[in-house]
């Protein structure tokens, strides 16, 4: 038997998807471990192991590959505890990790105090030197300021430097002599070039990338080091594969060059499982965890990619899967403020102590204890039984907040379910509505394994009425990861525009980039035969400020200019796609070309995971359970998912439990199970 194997490390769980060599999936979940996160990844192998009955190392010895989504470099970005970094700059030019692009958002509120830069004045040093548009030397790299500059940041305590000089993207000779002079005074230190990393013309965007990068450069090293040294102790000698936040698998070593791509890497492996779920065109992708609630979509069945993707008050700087997150999950804290009013998260109780009914001495009402009171989660079946709830636990903190409000025991528990359900709607409508896309017109696909007790009340709020429940749900991304491609995205800048329309020097920058992609591809092991690229470019309107990306079909022998007519014609059909307006008498620019590698993962066998239903579906119990809509405490039937095959419909109110989810099935919903293991839910 040889296994396939997808770990994803949450804010509380961490979760693992073992295929074995019948083609069967099982789920494990494991308790984080921050901050040694490859504690609970170890700790989620043995348990695996555990459940085919062999010893860590045979289990590892038959296993062929193993993908991994990590939360590291997001944990530090977000807490503020990436690695000092120096940041060299061109002398006149300090203030671009301070001004930014503007504060565009809020540009009325006077009172708005500016956020501190990335890296703070006292880390930035100018350097003395000038590279024109055109690639032409203006002034000299002044060698003596690099070499101060590289012995001032060591002597402050630096850990990585960042180098960002203008127009490195045409000629980047400055910034590598630039590199070379610091590893002369300070052999080791990690350094970022900009125009390796980031080539695009942007210049802030370029800056924050690129000392991102260099900030996460020892930590992720640090992390992925201890990782592969913790699998090969254990008797791993296969492929270990890196999840980035283009939607794809890296090997190790590429993404300890380049660890900005592995920021919020986990959660953009949602969407791709959902869309190997559903052929459905417009998907809206949620994944409530145990710290955060993830929004991610489809649109006519291509991932929407972000070229503005924040953390904290920073840009990311490079383009990535939109997901965005809230802190609503299973472990977000309850509590009343002064006025009496509920709040519900964004807090979490975390992995440890966790919320109160996992009796490891959590003392703040939460989510989860919320679902417990209301009847919704058993405790004697979370995780499929191997973890207990305790729920006088549970009604205790949450009596805390009853006596606050004034009211019963389960119309407080209903006061944080509906509330965090609220944060998720709205988290929701941050992605469709405010994006101009009606939430109505698509079909959802639920992951995480907390959403699907909440997901009938949030869909009916935003009059979603048909989504799935995947079979294995609370690992959705883990699942993603299982059967993502190898992927990765070079880029290029290369101005023209449709009034002066330059194919060769398009052909040039597009070659260039493939011939990368493919030495990437070959350098992880991925077979010519099973080798992709994709391009797309970035283009505008003259005298517009932002790009649009645009997908586009190369043509073998290159384009020509016979092929402007058809670019400029999928420009004007995007621009009125995203904006509803188009204006095809105006110049059109293209400024940036990127081509992505992909190496298709290897097909899966297909299996049929459930027989037909034979008959009605019987619940396997019945419990009390507090159900608004029918008016209170209820006796609710309860469904065992290994009871139901395929074609089975279960009319709410009732409950679909499996051992890593719960489905809380209101009034007029239904689930039916298909052959896949997986429930369709529609509303009537």
């Amino acid at each position: 038997m040889s296994f396939s194997i997808a770990i994803d490390i949450g804010g509380t769980f961490t979760d693992c998807i073992v295929e074995d060599g019948q083609g069967e999936l099982h789920i494990f979940k494991a308790s984080s471990t921050p901050p040694d996160f490859e504690t609970g990844f170890m700790n989620a192998l043995k348990l695996a192991a555990e459940q085919f009955g062999l010893g860590l190392a045979d289990f590892l010895g038959q296993t062929g590959r193993i993908v991994h989504g990590s939360t590291v470099s997001t944990n530090a970005l977000v807490e503020r505890k990436s690695a000092r970094t120096g940041f060299l700059c061109n002398a006149g030019h300090p203030d671009i990790l301070t001004l930014r692009e503007a504060v565009r958002k809020p540009v009325f509120n006077w009172r708005l105090d500016f956020p501190d830069p990335y890296v703070l004045p006292a880390d930035t040093v100018e350097i003395r030197g000038r590279i024109s548009a055109r690639g032409d030397v203006i002034e000299p790299l002044n060698e003596d300021d690099v070499r101060a500059a590289a012995l001032r940041l060591k002597a402050q305590g630096a850990e990585a430097i960042g180098i960002c000089f203008l127009w490195s993207i045409i000629d980047g000779s400055h910034e590598r002599r630039a590199r070379e002079i610091v590893h002369e005074v300070w052999p080791g230190v990690p350094v970022t070039l900009s125009h390796e990393l980031n080539p695009i013309g942007r210049e802030y965007r370029r800056a924050i990338s690129t000392v991102i990068d260099a900030s996460l450069l020892p930590i992720v090293s640090d992390y992925v080091t201890k990782l592969t040294g913790a699998l090969d102790a254990a008797g791993f000698r296969d492929e270990l594969l890196l999840a980035n936040c283009v939607g794809g698998m890296m090997p190790p070593g590429d993404l300890i060059a380049r660890p900005i791509f592995s920021v919020m890497s986990g959660p953009t492996l949602a969407p791709v499982a959902a869309q190997q779920l559903t052929p459905e065109p417009n998907v809206i992708v949620v994944d409530m965890g145990g710290t955060t609630f993830d929004v991610s979509a489809i649109r006519d069945g291509h991932f929407i990619v972000s070229q503005e993707a924040m953390i904290g008050d920073d840009m990311l700087g490079i383009p990535k899967i939109d997901v965005r997150s809230v802190g609503a999950g299973g472990g977000s804290i309850a509590s009343i403020d002064a006025g009496g009013m509920l709040h519900v998260g964004p807090h979490s109780s975390g992995a440890r102590p966790g919320p109160a009914c996992y009796g490891r001495g959590g003392q703040r009402p939460t989510v989860t204890d919320a679902n417990v009171v209301l009847g919704i989660l058993d405790p004697d079946y979370f995780l499929g039984g191997r973890m207990k709830l305790d729920r006088p636990a549970a009604e205790r903190v949450i009596g805390e907040i009853a006596d606050g409000l004034g009211v019963s025991l389960e119309e407080a528990a209903y006061a944080i379910y509906t509330t965090s359900n609220n944060v998720m709607v709205g988290a929701i409508e941050d992605m469709t509505v405010k994006e101009g896309i009606d939430p109505r017109d698509s079909f959802m696909v639920v992951g995480g394994g907390a959403t699907a007790a909440h997901i009938c009340e949030i869909a009916q709020e935003l009059g979603i009425g048909r989504m799935m429940v995947p079979r294995f749900a609370a690992g959705l991304s883990a699942y993603g990861g299982l059967i993502s491609d190898i992927r990765w995205e070079e880029q290029a800048t290369a101005l023209t525009s449709s009034a002066a329309f330059d194919p060769a020097r398009i052909n040039e920058a597009v070659a260039r980039l493939t011939a990368r992609g493919r030495a990437f591809l070959t350098e992880a092991g991925v077979p010519a035969e099973r080798q992709r690229f994709a391009t797309v470019y970035l283009g505008r309107y003259q005298y517009q400020s932002w790009e649009i990306e645009v997908p586009f079909d190369l043509p073998a022998a290159g384009l020509g200019a016979d092929d402007l007519e058809r670019l400029v014609a999928a420009f004007h059909a995007m621009h009125e796609r995203i904006y509803s307006v188009k204006a095809e008498t105006d110049v059109v620019e293209f400024t940036t070309w990127k081509v992505r590698a992909i190496g298709l993962a290897p097909e899966r066998p297909e299996r049929v995971i459930r027989p037909a239903q034979q008959g009605a579906p019987a619940p396997k119990a019945h419990r009390r359970v507090y159900v608004r809509e029918a008016g209170g405490i209820i006796d609710c039937p309860v469904y065992g998912g290994a009871d139901l095959g395929a074609g089975a419909r279960v009319t709410g109110p009732a409950v679909i439990e499996e051992p890593t989810t719960t489905i809380m099935l209101l009034p007029r919903w239904s689930a039916t199970a298909d052959r896949d293991g997986n429930y369709r839910l529609e509303l009537h």
